[in-house]
């Protein structure tokens, strides 16, 4: 019935939510776990995969810094963007990188034993999780929750949310037990 199961994970506790259903349901279907974290665009001046921009995004190549219209010498560009308080963003984005690596990873262990398959990817996390589906015959998206209700959700939006709406895939929402908080 699945031969493959996608579990987007951010490294949160509502992610970890869903490790036993992934594990359970891959177990016996005896299918592969894609295990993927997505770098939202928006951080630290992702414009793509590829590369990075300004912190705004800008394209003007002599736009250095987050500040929308700021112009400096076309020497600095030369030696790279400046960030928030003077630092590189590939730098940041580097490092960035190294940590989604890291989430991966650490979700990946807890499949031991399994077919795994492990991803980072760069872009809007929802549509980046539904793409991701389409393209890798996924059978089945299984993610955790964070538990926002009410004008939280309302205000912050929901990656799980989005990917429901948008999803050809069937999704299995799994929501963290806020019991375990108290």
């Amino acid at each position: 019935m699945y031969n493959a199961i996608l579990y987007p994970t951010d490294g949160s506790e509502g992610a970890d939510a869903a490790t036993s259903h992934v594990r359970n349901l891959a177990e016996t279907y005896d299918a592969t776990v894609h295990v993927l974290h997505v770098a939202d665009s928006s951080y630290l001046g992702y414009e793509s995969e590829n590369g990075p921009t300004g912190m705004i995004g800008s394209p003007e190549p002599d736009v250095t810094s987050g500040m929308a219209g700021e112009k400096t010498d076309p020497d600095r560009h030369e030696r790279g963007r400046a960030a928030m308080a003077g630092r590189d963003p590939t730098e940041l984005q580097d490092a960035h990188r190294e940590r989604c690596e890291e989430v991966v990873s650490e979700a990946a262990e807890q499949f031991e034993g399994l077919a795994v398959e492990s991803a980072v990817r760069v872009g809007k996390p929802h549509q980046v999780i539904v793409g991701y589906a389409d393209n890798n015959d996924i059978d089945l998206v299984v993610m955790g929750t964070h538990g926002r209700s009410g004008i939280d959700r309302y205000l912050l939006g929901s990656v799980t949310e989005k990917v429901l709406r948008t999803s050809d895939v069937p999704v299995v929402t799994v929501r963290r037990n806020h019991d375990e908080d108290d």
